[in-house]
């Protein structure tokens, strides 16, 4: 076992990649849906603004589990809750493919979205207590942005190529679904309960004088409320655009299926830098201007993907920013600044909150908002919700107390302790 001054390197670059995989699994179960749905939806004859309706729905029964499951994986560990997790959702993936009507639908997607929020917040956590404290930011955005590369990126690509290729969407499903089933396999051989953990203790998981905590002791830290509405504002942008760009791109500006992949795999690519780079900026300038600047952008780059007509590349670039600003500032979020505004005890809990919250209105109610929208107003009218949710997200970003290291004067490797034993920065 390679050792990194006595720190556990084997099972911590182990746990990252398995998690990091994991979570992009989650995407990709997840969006595939959306790339399949103009193959699904001539088949069993549903509209085309039904899969943002569906991609709320997905959204807010994750909110509630990862809320729920936050507090739970602080009481009772990661790896039954992580695993059992991953089984459940890899399976109503594949169960998609299984549909024959609405109401089956409805069941089967409410129930990955419960899936899928049950194993963010704790996968979040267990990757900050294998993380030497060090790397804890790096390897928080190395694990969300695979959700951005294989859920946005790759899944309109898999799913578009596929169908070309003849293999039927109710297949397609199936070949996304058998992944998960491994990487749970490598997970119940490699994953630790926090107590076993190296980092654990640093951030207060696992540690039976910590149960005890309170969970409205979340927000005692006013950081944690800004991060709730500012990941509300993020995420209405992310999932509103993820649900109803690849219909927007083929029923308004009347893209080939293989062009309409192609240029929504730019929320992917634009996401997975993001969310790998826009931490280690915070690292550097401090948290609160880098995300600020993350929501100029992207409300800037959003509406500039709007305004572009079926050209591909310009409508690819402009996507690809707004991914970036909007999915970097997700990580930026959801990582370093929930964790280190979270009361001693509550790390779980916390990024559950964070999590659920923004994951309710923005990938449950924002979607749902921007289908009925497409439907009674057309698509072309949907620009105005993403666009409205990052414009408010600036506004709220100014609420944001500082917790980088580099800006409050604690030691970089050190910033999570330090918080630990004054409380949070609220």
């Amino acid at each position: 076992m390679q050792q990194n001054n006595n720190w556990d390197t084997d099972y911590e670059w182990k746990s990252v990649l398995l998690l990091a995989l994991g979570f992009g699994l989650v995407g990709l179960d997840r969006w595939i849906l959306s790339s399949l749905w103009p193959a699904m939806s001539a088949d069993l004859g549903f509209q085309p603004g039904t899969v943002g309706t569906l991609a709320g729905l997905t959204g807010i029964t994750w909110g509630i589990f990862a809320i729920f499951s936050g507090r739970l994986a602080d009481k009772l560990g990661h790896r039954k809750i992580i695993i059992s997790a991953i089984i459940l959702f890899s399976l109503m993936g594949g169960f998609t493919g299984m549909v024959q009507g609405m109401v089956m639908l409805v069941m089967i997607r409410a129930i990955m979205g419960a899936a899928e929020g049950s194993f963010t917040a704790p996968s979040f956590t267990a990757v900050a207590v294998a993380s030497k404290p060090e790397r804890r930011g790096l390897n928080q955005g190395l694990q969300q942005c695979g959700f951005a590369l294989v859920g946005f990126a790759l899944a309109p690509i898999i799913a578009t190529q596929l169908l070309e290729a003849g293999f039927h969407w109710s297949i397609i499903f199936w070949i996304a679904a058998v992944p998960g089933f491994i990487v749970a396999a490598f997970l119940i051989k490699v994953l630790k309960e926090p107590q076993d953990t190296m980092g654990a203790k640093a951030l207060g998981v696992g540690q039976e004088e910590h149960k005890d905590v309170k969970w409205m002791s979340v927000f005692s830290s006013s950081n944690i409320i800004v991060c709730m509405i500012m990941l509300m504002s993020a995420m209405s942008c992310v999932f509103v655009m993820g649900a109803m760009v690849p219909v927007y791109l083929t029923g308004v500006l009347e893209l080939s299926p293989g062009a309409m992949g192609l240029v929504a795999s730019a929320v992917g690519f634009g996401g997975f830098f993001g969310q790998f780079g826009w931490p280690g900026l915070s690292d550097k300038f401090g948290r609160k201007p880098v995300c600020t600047i993350g929501f100029i952008g992207a409300t800037i780059c959003v509406f500039w993907f709007f305004q572009t007509g079926p050209s591909v590349g310009a409508l690819f670039v402009s996507l690809f920013l707004t991914a970036f600003f909007c999915l970097g500032n997700v990580a930026l979020i959801t990582g370093p600044i929930a964790t280190e505004s979270a009361p001693t005890g509550l790390v779980a809990a916390s990024i559950g909150i964070v999590v659920g919250t923004g994951e309710i209105f923005g990938g449950g109610v924002a979607p749902a908002i921007a289908g009925g929208v497409a439907n009674s107003m057309g698509l072309p009218s949907i620009v105005w919700v993403p666009v409205i949710g990052v414009a408010l997200g600036i506004v709220v970003s100014l609420f944001l107390k500082e917790t980088a290291p580099v800006k409050i004067g604690a030691a970089a490797p050190q910033a999570v302790d330090a918080i630990d034993e004054s409380g949070p920065i609220a």
